[in-house]
């Protein structure tokens, strides 16, 4: 039975012939969104031996799966816009872009951690994710978002991949994001900046540690397993608190290591990144940190460790308020406002950060980040043994600190690209001698 022609138009497009037009495809729009005032210098300086890339890893009770690994973060990218970038270079700045393509490929860590990420080797991707038998590894370029967006980023990865391995899971928690995950991508410094402020940030050179370096491409990591009520005890005697202590730890390591307890033209500076999250009341996931120096400088012969403490301590506290915080992100932000600074083309601007950058990097000894107490949600931790964190190198700064903790256990981990490990032994033999036991753990490349 023939059917019957309808008798309306048809709503294909027709040519003045007759002949029927191929229909138009329109082109999605592409989303696309500024830098993060911190986030205009990595591109910068960026570059295979200065990666400006991060770790953060998350230690399970069980093998790693990469199959599923792989699957959770197909699942997992698109929910997150925050990740799903790539950076564009553009005539004044660079921005980001919506990416859209497949996920990074899963891979089995077989390389020294924080190299340099090369986006057209990783589908135009900011990150990359590793494992290694009960280890996730995240690594992010900075660019992209600071710590805490990286932890919420992993630990929703993690989730994921955990539901995908025990089925009864999702049954029982479902398979959206966690309530306290956010995706929110304010722009924190230009919301919250004031005009006019002065520079807070050193620019007077600081004591550098140096040595023989390891070879091309090696990395040092090496962490130190302590007991948080320990640490709260000896804190408790010395009137600190924990980051206190761990920097003061560490800037006595370096005085009575590399300076053998004399006095110095240059003081040992440590910068301290501040999560500014708290103090402006802000849940974005771009980067929003300003960085404060702990100060010692030994201008006599002989200190005693609790006379360098309260200098690191002093030095902290009258830096860590609102107010100063906020003259320091200010200075930043009001520089990029300027009209003249946004008319200059990308490579001049270029030229001036990269000088800017190199004088501010060599007026710190190392950078001491602290990512905090890290949780998950409690229908997950029998699954979860452990966090880890570290940085890469920078200029100057061959031997970095990173602190974070899970349960009752801190993990002070050192990252390096020096062969003498002698400040790290100074560390922990502190550490230890005042009470607090300290389990060590490297990736042995001072042993081989």
């Amino acid at each position: 039975m023939k059917k019957k022609k309808s008798s309306q138009p048809s709503d294909e497009p027709v040519k003045a012939d007759g002949r029927k037009r191929k229909p138009r495809v329109l082109k999605k729009d592409i989303r696309w969104e500024r830098l993060d005032n911190t986030a205009h210098l990595f591109p910068v300086i960026a570059g295979e031996s200065m990666s400006n890339v991060y770790r953060i890893s998350v230690t399970l009770t069980e093998q790693v799966d990469p199959g599923l690994l792989q699957e959770a973060l197909d699942i997992v990218l698109p929910k997150f816009d925050g990740f799903n970038l790539r950076l564009r270079q553009g005539v004044f700045w660079y921005y980001f872009e919506e990416n859209g393509k497949p996920a990074p490929r899963v891979r089995m860590e077989n390389m020294f951690p924080c190299r340099f990420i090369r986006q057209n080797q990783n589908r135009s991707y900011l990150f990359r994710v590793t494992y290694y038998k009960y280890r996730i590894n995240l690594e992010v370029f900075h660019v992209l978002t600071d710590g805490m967006g990286g932890i919420s980023f992993l630990k929703e990865l993690t989730y994921q991949y955990l539901r995908l391995a025990h089925p009864q899971l999702a049954a029982q928690v479902g398979d959206a994001l966690s309530a306290d995950t956010s995706l929110n991508r304010e722009d924190s410094f230009l919301k919250n900046y004031k005009k006019s402020h002065a520079r807070g940030y050193q620019s007077k050179k600081a004591y550098l540690i140096k040595g023989e370096r390891l070879r091309p491409g090696e990395f040092g990591v090496m962490h130190g397993y302590m007991k948080v009520s320990e640490l709260k005890e000896v804190c408790r005697r010395y009137g600190v608190s924990i980051n206190e202590y761990l920097v003061g730890v560490f800037v006595w390591s370096v005085y009575t290591e590399c300076m053998h307890g004399m006095a110095s033209e240059k003081p040992v500076r440590v910068a301290v990144p501040v999560n500014l999250r708290p103090y402006f009341n802000s849940i974005t996931t771009k980067n929003f940190f300003v960085m404060v120096s702990a100060e010692f400088h030994p201008t006599k012969d002989v200190y005693t460790f609790e006379e360098v403490l309260k200098t690191v301590q002093g030095s902290l506290r009258s830096q860590i308020d609102r107010e100063h915080l906020e003259e320091l992100f200010s200075y930043n932000v009001s520089n990029e406002k300027l009209w003249i600074a946004r008319a200059v083309p990308l490579f001049l601007k270029n030229m001036a950060m990269r000088y800017i950058y190199t004088t501010s990097a060599l007026a710190n000894t190392t950078t001491i980040t602290n990512i905090g107490n890290i949780t998950v949600a409690e229908e997950y931790r029998p699954y979860v043994e452990m966090f880890h964190a570290f940085l890469a190198m920078s200029k100057g700064q061959h031997l970095k600190g990173t602190i974070c903790s899970y349960g009752d256990t801190l993990v002070f981990s050192f990252s390096y690209d020096l062969v003498d490990p002698s400040v790290q032994r100074g560390f922990f033999r502190k550490v230890a001698s005042d009470g607090i036991s300290v389990e060590l753990e490297s990736n042995g490349v001072n042993y081989e």
